[in-house]
């Protein structure tokens, strides 16, 4: 059975969309593309379940698999915490072991807080971000100064690119073959866009080509990677949360929340999801 969520909401018609397959035992590569292709959602997670919670876990997006995908890993432990209520949840993922905290209030929603790989960053090549500048409709005088851009890392690589304005990012309009065939070269899987309300509260959009998506409106494993470049640049303290407002230009506005751990490079990212059929 294919379930459908959306994650980093408490609104259907909100936050991101993510097939979850909770046993998929017996299904093969080529099946679970399939599957993934069908359902049309940026990715669809399937669980293979190993005993005493816990699950390895792999994510496909109607293109290709993925290592590791946020929103469809909190969707995934909101399913698992409906049925089976509070606890932590162990997945293996292609790119490592992630633990997933699950709150399940009696008659009331789920929280999940999944803690991501290690998160890592690094500045990106200048003629890279030339390019992906050209591919985004953006130039040079649209970066916010305060925030160089970067490839970060919690699983996957995302280019980090800070705007100077929320109407910038309001206006993104890129060129999906141009953009896609960069990140292809280059292995990022998304663009991070995002601009700065305040030091701690930012906005974010996602350009997702390699799954053949073109905006993605909550992505929990970019927001990792941002929150441990914010860490790793000093731009926060240990002790803040990061909120990021998402999906809000789609019209799926999403909510997620990241925190880095004190000594430890990775990263929280929490947030609700929500069943929903489709009409």
């Amino acid at each position: 059975m294919i379930l459908r969520y959306a994650a980093f909401t408490a609104d259907p018609s909100g936050g991101n969309p993510a097939g979850v397959v909770l046993d998929a035992a017996g299904h093969t590569d080529a099946e679970m593309l399939a599957i993934a292709a069908e359902v049309g959602y940026s990715e669809t997670a399937f669980l293979f379940p190993e005993g005493d919670d816990r699950y390895t876990i792999r994510y496909f997006s109607p293109l290709a698999e993925v290592a590791f995908c946020g929103h469809a890993t909190i969707a995934t432990s909101v399913a698992i915490g409906e049925r089976t209520g509070s606890g932590t949840i162990h997945l293996t993922t292609k790119a490592g072991p992630v633990d997933v905290d699950v709150v399940a209030e009696p008659n009331g929603p789920v929280t999940a807080t999944l803690t991501s790989p290690p998160a890592t960053t690094r500045p990106a090549d200048h003629a890279d971000v030339e390019a992906a500048l050209r591919a985004l409709g953006y130039s040079a005088a649209d970066l916010d100064p305060a925030f160089p851009v970067h490839v970060a890392n919690a699983g996957m690589n995302h280019l980090v690119v800070g705007l100077a304005s929320r109407e910038l990012l309001a206006a993104l309009d890129y060129d999906f073959e141009a953009l896609g065939a960069l990140m292809a070269a280059r292995d990022w899987i998304t663009v991070n866009l995002f601009w700065a309300e305040s030091p701690t509260v930012f906005h974010a959009r996602n350009p997702f080509p390699p799954g053949g998506v073109v905006e993605d409106p909550a992505t929990g494993a970019a927001a990792a990677a941002f929150t441990g470049y914010l860490r790793d640049l000093a731009l926060i303290k240990e002790d803040d949360v990061v909120t990021i407002h998402q999906g809000a230009d789609m019209g799926r506005p999403s909510l997620l929340t990241a925190a880095p751990l004190t000594d430890d490079q990775r990263i929280r990212v929490s947030g609700r999801a929500v069943r929903f059929t489709e009409s």
